[in-house]
């Protein structure tokens, strides 16, 4: 029994102060190189006027009505504190009493049963991604838990906030493999932002409350809580105290000015200042103020798959797609820029090419709120580590209005090659095979570039990303970072239910359909209205493409039979139609949008076209192959 000991005399808590001087420490050194940290060392405290300490500062929000209840029913009631109203889930033995807990609360938490956890997990990051929200899983201990393990990875590398709740066996039989016992801890580790196994009931308001706090805050991630079964059953006082800061966790760190300044010298003696951005600027909501510093600089800027929507397709300094099957100009121009400047995005292998050739000219600026990401495969010149749209509020009254009209042309040059040498071809073909390229032109027509477009991965996934046009933010989800097949289909209808007003459209090849289609039968219980494009070319399209260029064509396991991808969906009462004509495409594209609930065309696609522009393996970002 513990013993509270109060003293109305005690004026100074010691231990107290100490932690808040060790963090304060630890903000202050957190960009500091070694010497400026032994210099700072050096230095003598401050004292503060009249001896006194400051007061720490409030670190929870007390929601406190205490009431009796079990750890499943705080389970609930503390997602209801953290304004959760949607779940994806499937239940099991472990986590029942949870799900039993859930049954009287269904007016305020919807839950959505899937046919497969992956299926449960890649929904709410679908959610995630167009709500802003994070997406709440449930699911039981053993395979229930090891079936998230695939989603936790693809969230954790795209920086998607997720809380999973997974059941696990009763404390007393942890260790002892038991039915459907896995150590998920140790399994999620390396694929969670963070995880914790709760064994007493009392633990749960504030693990869950921790929880919800590190998987929005920051650099947003997945968090996976598990809890046994007996901890769920065990009562507790309950109270909910939302966390808004712990010891030990900084999820942002404070720009310095000194570097905003030296940013802001660089990029105003720039000659050819480029702009590389990605989805730290839409998690940062700084839309607006990424086009405030365009417009003002009059930079050029591009975008990672995981950036585009963050503005707009069309405004004029949006010259397009990096990486492996990105845009001609924004690729080889990379190589010519004398200043990079990289706003939220981490230099991943497949927007860099080969490392030791990529913008080696190049003053680098990296604007980033994961320090682990600043120097890791591309030196900065420059780490401005905060969040995006902090840094950029600070940066832009800095730098000086200006156009750089001979280096922006070059990008229309390069434009304007690929536009004849490739664009032209794939969007308005005069071949008699369909291509990918004319589905998406003919999607953007239908829809003025304001839905969602969900994709796959695979050939459909460039080709989409390529040619998709975009008004608004948060509008194309799609595995970045692990390229993750079958995370199309449910990702889309957890976007949906992230933005219930928009048009959804998921574009899927024939081999990730094949993954997860099982959550048909998800679409049409919630009769969740989306638009489902298959691009059916009979092939595991990326990896034949890449036989095919680098394997003297030797097709090892990449055709597919496929099945009557139609009659399927009218298994699962959803409305579909197949097209493999040309004079066919528009008109069923059409119905499809004029449908009203799940809709799926098929549109059989030449079976060996290939995406370009694309980066060879090995080949620096100037090397890229128009054909």
């Amino acid at each position: 029994m513990k013993t509270e000991i109060k003293s109305k005399k005690k004026t100074f808590d010691a231990v107290k102060f100490m932690r808040e001087q060790r963090d304060r420490m630890s903000a202050d050194m957190a960009d500091m190189t070694t010497e400026q940290r032994l210099a700072y060392l050096s230095q003598k405290p401050a004292a503060n006027k009249k001896g006194k300490t400051k007061k720490n500062t409030q670190n929870t929000q007390n929601t406190q009505n205490t009431q009796k209840m079990n750890g499943a029913d705080a389970v609930i009631q503390s997602l209801i504190k953290e304004d959760v109203d949607l779940i994806f889930g499937y239940p099991g033995g472990a986590i029942m009493p949870v799900y039993d807990s859930l049954y009287h609360f269904q007016e305020q938490l919807n839950h959505i049963l899937t046919r497969h956890e992956q299926g449960a997990i890649h929904a709410a990051q679908g959610y995630a991604r167009t709500s802003g929200k994070p997406g709440v899983v449930l699911a039981t201990s053993g395979p229930g838990a090891t079936n998230l393990i695939t989603g936790l990875a693809d969230a954790m590398i795209d920086s998607t906030p997720l809380i999973c709740i997974t059941g696990q066996v009763s404390s007393h039989l942890l260790g002892t493999d038991a039915f459907q016992e896995t150590d998920v801890i140790g399994i999620s580790t390396p694929v969670t932002k963070w995880n914790f196994q709760v064994t007493d009931a009392a633990e749960i308001p504030e693990i869950l409350a921790k929880a919800f706090y590190i998987a929005t805050s920051g650099r947003p991630g997945p968090v996976l809580i598990d809890i046994t079964k007996d901890a769920q059953f065990e009562g507790l006082d309950f109270s909910y105290q939302k966390c808004t800061g712990f010891r030990s966790y900084v999820p942002c760190f404070k720009v310095k000015d000194e570097a905003i300044q030296q940013a802001a010298e660089l990029i105003n003696k720039a000659k050819k200042p480029y702009i590389v951005y990605g989805q730290g600027v839409i998690l940062s909501g700084a839309e607006k103020e990424l086009i405030k510093f365009v417009d003002k600089s009059g930079i050029p800027a591009a975008w990672t798959i995981m950036g585009v929507s963050a503005m707009d397709t069309n405004h004029p300094l949006n010259v397009g797609m990096l990486g492996m099957h990105g845009n001609y100009g924004p690729n080889v121009l990379t190589n010519e820029c004398d200043v990079l400047i990289a706003i939220g995005m981490r230099f991943d292998d497949r927007v860099t090419g080969n490392l030791s050739r990529y913008a080696t000219q190049a003053k680098v600026i990296h604007i980033e709120i994961d320090p682990a990401e600043v120097n890791k495969n591309v030196p900065a010149q420059v780490a401005l580590i905060g969040d995006a749209k902090a840094v950029l509020k600070k940066i832009t009254p800095l730098i000086n209005k200006k156009k750089h009209p001979k280096w922006v042309a070059k990008f229309n040059k390069c434009a304007a090659i690929e536009k004849e040498k490739i664009i032209n071809k794939e969007l308005h073909p005069t071949k008699p095979g369909l291509t990918m390229g004319e589905v998406i032109r003919l999607v953007n027509e239908q829809t003025n570039g304001n839905a969602v477009i969900v994709t796959d991965v695979g050939q459909h996934q460039m080709v989409a990303c390529r040619y998709a046009k975009f008004t608004q933010s948060k509008s194309n989800i799609t595995s970045g970072g692990l390229g993750t097949m079958g995370f199309a289909l449910p990702a889309a209808m957890g976007a949906k239910m992230g933005a219930p007003d928009r048009t959804v459209v998921a574009v899927i090849g024939d081999g990730g359909f094949q993954m997860t289609l099982q959550e048909l039968a998800t679409i049409h219980q919630t009769k969740c209205n989306i638009k489902i494009i298959i691009l059916n070319n009979e092939f595991l399209g990326m990896v034949r493409q890449w036989q095919q260029l680098f394997f003297h064509k030797r097709y090892s396991s990449t055709q597919m039979t496929n099945p009557n991808f139609v009659q399927i969906a009218k298994g699962f009462f959803i409305e579909g139609k197949s097209v493999s004509k040309r004079e066919n495409l528009a008109s069923a594209i059409e119905e499809m949008f004029k449908h009203d609930g799940a809709y799926l065309l098929e549109v059989k696609v030449e079976k060996e076209h290939n995406v370009f522009p694309m980066i060879p393996t090995g080949c620096g970002v100037d090397e890229i192959r128009l054909e």
